[in-house]
C-alpha cells in the first residue's frame, strides 16, 4: 500500500464498522428480529445494505420482503438494536490510538455517519466518543446520503478546511465512493464486507486495520515533524 503522501489538514471518519464494532451487532439483531417476526430475511440481504442510509435500506427491505414484513422486521430490529446500544457497543481495535496520534499532532477530527442523529449521538455516547471530535455529521444532516459527497463537503465546511486536503477513514463502498466524489483522500478499513474488483479498481488504499491506517498515518505525520524540526 502506498505511504500517504500529504499532511491532511483533517480526518473524517464513518462511524458504523469503521470506529464501532456495530455491524456484528447488526447483523445479530437482523438475525433475531427475523426469527422473532417470522420473515424470511438472509444474512445477504443485510449485508447488501451495508453503508446505506436509512431511506434507502428501508425501501430495498419494503422491495423484497413486502411492505408489511419490512416494516415488522425493521421495528423489532430496532427495539433489539437500540437495547444494544445503549449497553455500548465495543470499538474497534487501534482506534483510541489513532484518535490519539490525530489529537498529539493537533489534527481536526469529525465524523460522518448515515445513521440518523438521534442514533448516532446514542451510539456515540455510550462508547465514550462524543467528545473526542469538533464536528459530527449525520444522516439527518443532508439531503442526499452517501454516496453523493455531501456529507463529506459538509463535514470539512464545518472543520473550515478544504476536502481535498481531507483524510476519510471508511470501511464500506457507498463511503469510499462519497469521499472520493468529494475530492478527498479515501483508506478503506473494511468490516462485514469485503471491497469489490470493482471497487479495488479505483486504486484507493485499503487497510487491514486502524492499526494499520494508525502506522500509514503515524509515518506520514512523523516525516512533516521531522522536516519541520
Amino acid at each position: 500500500m502506498p505511504p500517504i503522501d500529504f499532511v491532511p489538514d483533517a480526518v473524517l471518519f464513518d462511524m458504523d464498522g469503521l470506529m464501532l464494532d456495530s455491524e456484528r451487532a447488526m447483523l445479530e439483531t437482523w438475525r433475531a428480529a427475523a426469527v422473532e417476526q417470522s420473515v424470511e430475511a438472509d444474512d445477504a440481504l443485510w449485508l447488501s445494505m451495508v453503508g446505506m442510509h436509512d431511506r434507502a435500506s428501508h425501501a430495498l427491505l419494503a422491495e423484497r420482503l413486502g411492505t408489511d414484513a419490512a416494516l415488522r422486521l425493521r421495528d423489532a430490529g430496532d427495539r433489539l438494536y437500540d437495547a444494544r446500544v445503549a449497553a455500548g457497543l465495543p470499538l474497534k481495535s487501534g482506534l483510541v490510538e489513532l484518535l490519539d496520534l490525530l489529537d498529539a499532532y493537533a489534527i481536526p477530527k469529525a465524523i460522518a455517519t448515515s445513521t440518523r442523529r438521534e442514533r448516532a449521538l446514542a451510539k456515540l455516547t455510550s462508547s465514550g466518543l462524543i467528545g473526542r471530535f469538533a464536528v459530527i455529521v449525520t444522516g439527518s444532516d443532508v439531503e442526499h446520503p452517501k454516496p453523493a459527497p455531501d456529507i463529506y463537503l459538509l463535514a470539512a465546511q464545518q472543520l473550515g478546511v478544504d476536502p481535498r486536503r481531507c483524510l476519510v477513514l471508511e470501511d464500506s463502498e457507498p463511503g469510499v465512493r462519497a469521499a472520493l466524489a468529494a475530492g478527498a483522500t479515501p483508506i478503506q478499513v473494511p468490516d462485514l464486507v469485503p471491497p469489490r474488483a470493482e471497487l479495488r479498481g479505483l486504486g484507493h488504499r485499503i487497510a487491514d486495520s486502524l492499526v494499520q491506517a494508525h502506522a500509514l498515518l503515524d509515518t506520514a505525520l512523523g516525516a512533516r515533524a521531522a522536516t519541520a524540526g
